[in-house]
Protein backbone atom coordinates (compact mmCIF):
# COMPACT_ATOMS: atom_id res chain seq x y z
CA UNK A 1 0.00 0.00 0.00
CA UNK A 2 1.36 3.40 -1.16
CA UNK A 3 2.19 5.93 1.97
CA UNK A 4 1.00 9.32 -0.36
CA UNK A 5 4.14 10.75 1.45
CA UNK A 6 5.82 13.15 -0.91
CA UNK A 7 9.15 14.52 0.27
CA UNK A 8 10.48 18.37 -1.70
CA UNK A 9 12.93 20.56 -1.12
CA UNK A 10 11.35 23.78 0.45
CA UNK A 11 12.63 26.69 -1.49
CA UNK A 12 12.94 29.31 1.93
CA UNK A 13 15.13 29.55 4.62
CA UNK A 14 14.80 28.16 7.82
CA UNK A 15 16.14 29.13 11.28
CA UNK A 16 15.20 26.99 14.28
CA UNK A 17 14.85 28.48 17.82
CA UNK A 18 15.12 27.31 21.33
CA UNK A 19 13.83 30.63 23.57
CA UNK A 20 16.74 32.91 21.90
CA UNK A 21 19.42 30.19 21.11
CA UNK A 22 19.43 29.05 17.12
CA UNK A 23 19.41 25.67 17.18
CA UNK A 24 19.21 25.26 13.18
CA UNK A 25 19.65 27.58 10.11
CA UNK A 26 19.45 26.09 7.03
CA UNK A 27 18.42 27.05 3.17
CA UNK A 28 18.42 23.00 2.67
CA UNK A 29 15.30 21.99 4.23
CA UNK A 30 13.07 19.21 3.02
CA UNK A 31 9.14 19.43 3.49
CA UNK A 32 7.55 16.34 3.90
CA UNK A 33 4.40 15.82 3.36
CA UNK A 34 1.88 13.36 4.60
CA UNK A 35 -1.72 12.27 4.27
CA UNK A 36 -4.09 13.35 7.04
CA UNK A 37 -0.60 15.00 8.84
CA UNK A 38 0.53 19.07 8.91
CA UNK A 39 3.61 19.25 6.55
CA UNK A 40 6.94 18.68 8.68
CA UNK A 41 10.49 20.31 7.44
CA UNK A 42 13.22 18.08 7.60
CA UNK A 43 16.70 19.88 8.27
CA UNK A 44 19.90 18.80 7.41
CA UNK A 45 21.94 17.43 10.06
CA UNK A 46 25.07 19.50 8.89
CA UNK A 47 22.23 22.53 9.67
CA UNK A 48 21.90 21.63 13.12
CA UNK A 49 23.91 22.89 15.96
CA UNK A 50 23.69 19.60 17.83
CA UNK A 51 26.15 21.22 20.76
CA UNK A 52 22.46 22.31 22.03
CA UNK A 53 20.92 18.74 21.74
CA UNK A 54 21.63 15.49 23.74
CA UNK A 55 19.83 12.25 22.58
CA UNK A 56 17.02 10.83 24.68
CA UNK A 57 16.35 7.05 25.18
CA UNK A 58 12.66 7.93 23.23
CA UNK A 59 12.04 5.68 19.95
CA UNK A 60 8.86 5.51 17.87
CA UNK A 61 8.24 3.46 14.97
CA UNK A 62 6.19 4.50 11.77
CA UNK A 63 4.83 2.25 9.22
CA UNK A 64 5.75 4.18 6.36
CA UNK A 65 9.22 6.23 7.41
CA UNK A 66 10.81 3.59 9.75
CA UNK A 67 12.19 4.10 13.63
CA UNK A 68 12.79 7.63 14.68
CA UNK A 69 15.17 8.60 17.16
CA UNK A 70 14.58 11.55 19.77
CA UNK A 71 17.05 14.59 21.12
CA UNK A 72 16.62 16.98 23.73
CA UNK A 73 17.03 20.34 23.36
CA UNK A 74 18.72 22.78 25.87
CA UNK A 75 19.27 26.36 26.14
CA UNK A 76 19.45 29.69 28.28
CA UNK A 77 18.96 27.34 31.48
CA UNK A 78 16.05 25.29 29.79
CA UNK A 79 15.26 22.38 28.36
CA UNK A 80 12.72 20.51 26.70
CA UNK A 81 12.72 16.38 26.06
CA UNK A 82 11.90 14.99 22.48
CA UNK A 83 11.76 18.40 20.47
CA UNK A 84 14.07 16.63 17.85
CA UNK A 85 13.46 13.70 15.96
CA UNK A 86 15.24 12.33 13.18
CA UNK A 87 14.67 8.54 11.16
CA UNK A 88 18.48 7.53 11.09
CA UNK A 89 17.46 4.46 9.22
CA UNK A 90 14.13 5.33 6.78
CA UNK A 91 12.56 2.84 4.91
CA UNK A 92 13.84 3.32 1.45
CA UNK A 93 10.34 5.30 0.39
CA UNK A 94 11.71 7.81 2.16
CA UNK A 95 15.73 8.05 2.02
CA UNK A 96 15.73 11.67 1.21
CA UNK A 97 15.18 12.11 5.10
CA UNK A 98 18.35 10.39 6.35
CA UNK A 99 20.72 12.52 8.08
CA UNK A 100 17.84 15.17 8.48
CA UNK A 101 15.88 16.15 11.71
CA UNK A 102 12.36 17.19 12.34
CA UNK A 103 11.55 20.00 15.24
CA UNK A 104 8.35 20.00 17.60
CA UNK A 105 6.70 23.21 16.26
CA UNK A 106 5.22 23.00 20.23
CA UNK A 107 8.63 23.22 21.68
CA UNK A 108 10.73 25.85 19.33
CA UNK A 109 9.93 28.78 16.87
CA UNK A 110 10.45 28.45 13.07
CA UNK A 111 11.55 31.98 11.38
Amino acid sequence: MDSGITIKPYSHPVTVRFHDVVIASTERALELLEPGHHSVLYIPFDDIYFVHLEKTDTSTKCPWKGTASYWRVRGQGESAKDAMWAYEEPISDVAAIQDHGAFDPKKVTFE
